[in-house]
């Protein structure tokens, strides 16, 4: 049976701990540089894959073979999505075995549902689980290879995810099952002297049911410790930089940084959403002399991490268990996607400047699964992407095609001219009928600024503003309002507190939860409208 838990391993010295990092490194630097080798590494996956597939019911139903070449895999076993293998996982959380993957599988991950609007359950099988304790070993590695430097392994890591223990699922009276998030998966499965530095006492892992007081705990109890890295959802970080300051208020020591509490303080990992909004806040919240390391993580794999500085992107890990193929966006249809698997590409097919629809295959037995995900690639050799956004979370009501990436470096380069801080936004299409009966529209921007800045910021003022520098990022958006198939945009300024209330009536306040940052439709913004009061 397929189970997660560990048994609990004694610490290792923290010196010990850098010592073991700074002779693994090397070793994996010297394999990533290789010529060629994610391509290889990326062939020897599928051909791994393939034959404990084929096992399984699933396999079966599919026609997977061992041996198969990419070129019949590709022709003959349709994408996945999670609607169309939900009856498979189903069956497997009833106890069935031998369903996606070889064995029996107790344990699930619960993903926060940012797009489907609910979440759901995959298999948390002890090969993914494999894969997350290597990549995410990995991914600091990268890190440390990066800054040359394992300091960050002398002192604790605080992961702000959410890490509650697995509950209990009662779907079968005779086969028990768990299911937990993604930060608790990874925390309870990482490499043993890569956990060792965990700050986890008594409360962190939350058997308290309100974020604030979960961040509250978190405060309270690792306010002391010797924290060198900090993980989360940026604004979730944002949220525990206040809540820590306030702690330290209260205990009568004003804190003005992160790093006055932590002097060790050295690395800030962000995932779950762009950091660029949030950068400036972060920076000022953390003190000087603390670098950001970016990975790519979802609960089906973690994808990529940061190898480099600059905008170079974000290295795929084409090494750790994942095989990846890509759908350019220019052929993708989330209506017919079973019957675009001619269409994919693996990674020696790739392109850059190309927008693409990302498939996981994975030791969770996830098959050619529609991950929802947009990337882009900045480089071919090595791997680099860029996430762009989500499949179904796009503005195309006009035909425009532009993207979470487009709307968040529109937004943020905006918001840094006038020293601006975003605390969240939305966007959305609003049709207009014309009397010649001609529809056009424009975008709706939904934006929460942080008060107290010194140029007090206007709705026309951010309209006028944010329609000249997406018209600058964006080819299509531009000859649209050039065309005039759209108009200007109409922003709408809101008072504190509207996404906060929109996030917990729809429960994705705190932890994995993120705020949608575009639609195609007036699902999250005709609420916005019901509920905000707004100047322009």
């Amino acid at each position: 049976m397929s189970s997660v838990q560990k048994v609990a391993m004694p610490r290792l010295p923290h010196a010990l701990i850098a010592l073991g990092a700074s002779l693994y490194a090397p070793l994996r630097a010297r394999r990533w540089k290789a010529p060629r080798r994610a391509i290889h590494d990326q062939e020897k996956t599928l051909a791994a894959w393939l034959p404990r597939a084929t096992a399984t019911a699933y396999g079966k139903a599919c026609g997977i073979r061992a041996g198969m070449t990419y070129a019949q895999f590709q022709t003959r076993i349709p994408p996945s999505t999670y609607e169309t293998i939900r009856p498979w996982i189903e069956r497997m959380m009833q106890g069935e075995a031998d369903i996606l993957w070889p064995g029996q599988c107790a344990d699930y991950v619960t993903s926060a549902g940012t797009t489907y609007g609910h979440g759901k359950h995959l298999p948390a099988t002890a090969d993914i689980c494999a894969h997350f304790r290597q990549a995410t070993l990995d991914a600091l590695i990268m890190y440390t290879t990066r800054t040359g430097s394992t300091r960050v392994f002398q002192g604790r890591h605080l992961a702000l995810g959410g890490t509650t223990p697995p509950a209990p699922l009662q779907t079968s009276p005779t086969f028990p099952i768990r299911s937990g998030n993604l930060a608790s998966l990874i925390a309870r499965n990482l490499t043993t002297w890569a956990e060792c530095p965990q700050c986890g006492e008594a409360r962190t892992d939350d058997q308290l049911g309100e974020w604030q007081e979960r961040v509250r705990s978190i405060a309270q109890s690792c306010s002391a410790k010797n924290i060198t890295l900090l993980a989360g959802v940026p604004a979730w970080l944002v949220l525990l930089a206040e809540e820590l300051r306030h702690h330290a208020y209260g205990q009568g020591r004003p804190l003005n940084q992160l790093r006055d509490l932590w002097p060790n303080l050295e690395c800030l990992v962000h995932s779950g959403m762009p950091v660029a909004p949030f950068a400036e806040e972060l920076r000022q919240n953390l003190g000087s002399g603390v670098n950001f390391h970016e990975i790519y993580a979802a609960c089906e794999g973690l994808i990529a991490a940061q190898d480099a500085s600059g905008p170079r992107g974000l290295r795929l890990m084409a090494h750790s268990g994942l095989f990846f193929e890509f759908i350019p966006i220019s052929a993708f249809d989330e209506h017919r996607v079973e019957h675009l698997g001619d269409k994919a590409v693996p990674l020696a097919g790739v392109k850059t400047g190309v927008d693409y629809a990302l498939l996981l295959t994975t030791p969770a037995g996830l098959c050619r699964y529609v991950l929802g995900d947009v990337v882009r690639f900045a480089s071919t050799e090595p791997p680099r992407l860029t996430y762009v956004g989500r499949t179904r979370h796009q503005l195309n009501a006009f035909g425009e095609h532009v993207t979470e990436k487009d709307i968040t470096e529109s937004l943020t380069a905006v918001c840094a001219r006038h020293n601006w801080s975003t605390v969240n936004f939305h966007v959305a299409p609003l049709a207009i009928s014309s009397t010649t009966g001609r529809t056009t529209g424009h975008h709706e921007w939904w934006i929460e600024l942080k008060p107290g800045t010194h140029e007090t910021p206007t709705g026309p003022l951010l309209e006028g503003e944010l329609d000249a520098e997406l018209q600058r990022l964006h080819e299509g958006y531009r000859l649209k309002r050039k065309n005039s198939d759209m108009r200007p945009p109409v922003v709408r300024l809101v008072m504190p507190g509207l996404f906060a209330q929109w996030l917990t009536a729809n429960g994705k306040w705190g932890g994995q939860h993120k705020m949608p940052r575009c639609r195609s439709d007036r699902a999250i913004a005709d609420v916005f409208a019901s509920l905000a009061q707004f100047n322009k």
